[in-house]
């Protein structure tokens, strides 16, 4: 009965006032026979669009797991495939040899012995065997080279298909574990644009008659509110005929009619025109970075193996990427530009951080003969806290500067596109105005002395009496190059994020 009644109550709930719902949600959950979740989850579902993600959801990861329960690795041969390789051994050797009828009839139990101590042996010492095999061979068979011969060229296939089997089905569950992932991200984001998304009649006609004012009609107007209790507007509008407004002007009334500080996103279109269009309007957040940048080639070469990025990200964050491939010159920066531009296009696009990496690597692990490693050293910047999170995956040590010392954080992990199962080392700090963090590659730190690299760099770093970025970033590069006084052995790239509160 109290079921039944919260869902005719329910249908009520979404029309009232957000402190309203607030009130009637505690008194159904104080009611008893429903937990805080059950309602929370209810709450979510009862929007469509949110139903049929979750289903979307929900088909993939079921898809995953098909994939995850098909064949498994195998480390060894079975028995039956002993035997299927000792048929074909016979076959192609034993057809005209006197003893065939004794060494495949009576003696088959030892013959069959000989051939899993050869397989066992060619695993040991590879393909010459040892002294005591081979003399056991030649004393048991009177074609020994050429049985050694097919021995080793039938085990050579089956081994190559064992490994391709076990490649496969890597592939597979790397393929698998990225859709679990990717169908996990899709449930959570449309449960915080669930959450999040709400209405405000009197705040909508207010916006709408301000704006039309200044010449702009608005066809559709959309509130979120962040986890961080921060206000997002999506305005689909369009200026009327004859007119053009800044976007700039647009954030300006909403900022009035809110009572927040309003912005456009970054990267929005400067100007409403005639035409429809969806433009995004942020809260602004209290702190903002500048950053700085110095790097060199090895052997001072005009290209660098190190690549970098520096966007802003959705919920008033930044980030910055830093890349270090595989030896260096060309190859290595395509390899470090081609993951950089991967986690780009997957953090721009909202993808959480740690899901970003691991999913890249399982993109570089599958179907490469070679190894191509690059490492990654990220860094996100909240603006609304004044936090950032530091990720590395085979990364060099970060510094923290802050007013009165510097902080080392390393990492002892792996690159990306090495394996499958990657780790990633991540931790938070909390930034103050005026805090700078320097990420370095591993040329910087391999230019020092072994042992001394850390204090000298954190000695460079604390020294620099400068509060640019930029100016910073080239005073930490010019005293490990004044330090070695020789061209570079590696490429070197020094980037520099300083914060500070608006």
């Amino acid at each position: 009965m109290r079921m039944r009644l919260y869902l005719r109550e329910s249908d009520r709930i979404r029309k009232k006032s957000f402190r309203e719902n607030l009130k009637l949600f505690f008194y159904f959950v104080a009611g008893g026979g429903i937990t805080v979740e059950k309602v929370r989850e209810r709450e979510i579902f009862s929007n469509p669009y949110i139903i049929r993600m979750d289903k979307f959801a929900d088909s993939l990861k079921h898809l995953s797991e098909a994939f995850l329960h098909l064949e498994d690795y195998k480390g060894t041969f079975t028995r039956d495939e002993v035997e299927e390789m000792f048929l074909r051994v016979s076959e192609r050797v034993c057809a005209g040899c006197e003893k065939k009828n004794w060494c495949l009839g009576e003696n088959r139990i030892h013959t069959c012995q000989m051939v899993y101590e050869i397989l066992c042996t060619v695993e040991d010492y590879g393909a010459e065997l040892n002294t005591e095999m081979k003399r056991k061979l030649q004393k048991k068979c009177d074609m020994a080279p050429r049985f050694l011969r097919e021995t080793l060229e039938v085990f050579g296939d089956a081994k190559q298909k064992l490994l391709w089997n076990n490649r496969i089905v890597q592939n597979r569950e790397g393929c698998a574990l990225s859709m679990i992932s990717f169908a996990d991200m899709i449930q959570r984001a449309a449960r915080e644009l669930g959450a999040g998304i709400f209405t405000d009649e009197r705040l909508e006609k207010k916006i709408r008659n301000q704006l039309k004012k200044v010449g702009i009609k608005v066809i559709s107007m959309v509130f979120f509110m962040s986890e961080n209790g921060k206000y997002e507007i999506h305005l689909t509008l369009k200026a009327l005929k004859g007119q053009c407004v800044a976007t700039r002007e647009v954030a300006r009334i909403l900022s009035v009619c809110t009572g927040r500080a309003m912005y456009p996103e970054a990267g929005e279109q400067p100007i409403v025109w005639e035409e429809y269009s969806t433009i995004i309007i942020r809260e602004g957040a209290r702190f903002h970075t500048l950053q700085g940048v110095a790097k060199i080639g090895k052997g001072c070469e005009q290209i660098s193996g190190d690549t970098f990025l520096m966007t802003a990200l959705p919920g008033g964050k930044e980030g910055v990427v830093l890349s270090d491939g595989m030896g260096s010159g060309e190859e290595a920066f395509r390899e470090s530009a081609m993951v950089v531009e991967m986690m780009e296009e997957l953090l721009t696009a909202g993808f959480p951080m740690k899901m970003a990496i691991q999913m890249l690597n399982t993109a570089l692990v599958m179907g490469r003969e070679e190894v191509y490693f690059s490492t990654i050293d990220m860094c996100v910047f909240d603006l609304y806290e004044g936090s950032c999170e530091l990720l590395k995956a085979g990364a060099s040590t970060t510094f923290i500067r802050y007013a009165d010392r510097v902080e080392k954080i390393t990492s002892s992990t792996l690159p990306v596109g090495v394996i499958q199962n990657i780790e990633i080392d991540c931790v938070r700090r909390e930034l103050k105005d005026g805090d700078f963090v320097v990420m370095v590659t591993d040329g910087v730190m391999d230019a020092l002395p072994v042992g001394e690299q850390e204090a000298l760099l954190g000695t460079f770093i604390q020294g620099t009496g400068s509060e640019n970025p930029k100016e910073m970033a080239h005073h930490i590069l010019e005293q490990v190059l004044e330090w070695t006084g020789e061209a570079p052995l590696d490429d070197m790239t020094v980037i520099v994020v300083g914060i500070w509160e608006l």
